[in-house]
């Protein structure tokens, strides 16, 4: 998914002509926490609402010329690129630039979330398993292996290297949600699951006992 998927047009600009009043008046209307300063269709900068709480008044945006932060993105760029601009700069929105440097909208919290959401298959019903392993351990044809010698398939997969321990941190998601045949087999394999979340086999069974005694009893 790239940026201009997921570009919004909608968010307000502000320009060099603008008054502080009035600009923090348009912050509290769209609550939000910053804003692209735009200049004879040029786009200059984003401005904080902090930055403006402690400006005068009647001054215009042109005076804080020197507070804006000049943060953004190319349209054609994957959508996580834009992810970890907002996350290391402590943005809340990032503005995207055409080939030409035409400023074309934001990238916002929630149209990263939204991203995110899709990403991830969120709304794909399956089990998904967090293990822990060295990381010259790490083999996605061994975990793609293990998974499919019980009828199921990885979805997503995700890796990290966690901090202070060290450990290669693999998260991956499976299409089934019983999921108790897959732990067996990763535990077999020598493999740390720290966490899993599924549907265990033996309460479905519990479930279809119980249903099968009570058809009995109802006889």
């Amino acid at each position: 998914m790239l940026v201009f998927e997921i570009v919004q047009s909608t968010v307000p600009l502000l320009r060099y002509t603008d008054t502080v009043e009035n600009a923090i008046e348009i912050f509290q209307q769209n609550n939000l926490f910053h804003l692209p300063v735009v200049d004879n269709n040029k786009y200059e900068g984003i401005i904080s609402l902090d930055e403006l709480l402690s400006a005068e008044d009647t001054d215009t945006l042109e005076a804080l010329k020197d507070k804006l932060m000049h943060f953004s993105i190319a349209h054609d760029q994957h959508f996580l690129s834009a992810l970890k601009s907002i996350a290391a700069y402590n943005i809340s929105i990032l503005p995207v630039l055409s080939a030409g440097k035409e400023y074309l909208g934001v990238v916002s919290h929630q149209s990263l979330l939204n991203a995110l959401y899709t990403f991830l298959s969120c709304d794909e019903p399956g089990g998904v398993f967090v293990v822990e392993m060295e990381k010259p351990k790490f083999s996605v044809g061994e975990l793609c292996r293990l998974v499919e010698t019980n009828d199921a398939y990885i979805t997503q997969l995700n890796t990290y290297t966690e901090q202070g321990s060290g450990l290669f941190i693999v998260t991956f998601k499976v299409n089934k949600t019983e999921v108790s045949d897959i732990l067996i087999t990763l535990q077999r394999y020598d493999y740390s699951v720290r966490y899993y979340f599924g549907e265990e086999l033996y309460e479905n069974e519990l479930k279809e006992n119980f249903d099968n005694l009570m058809a009995y009893l109802n006889v």
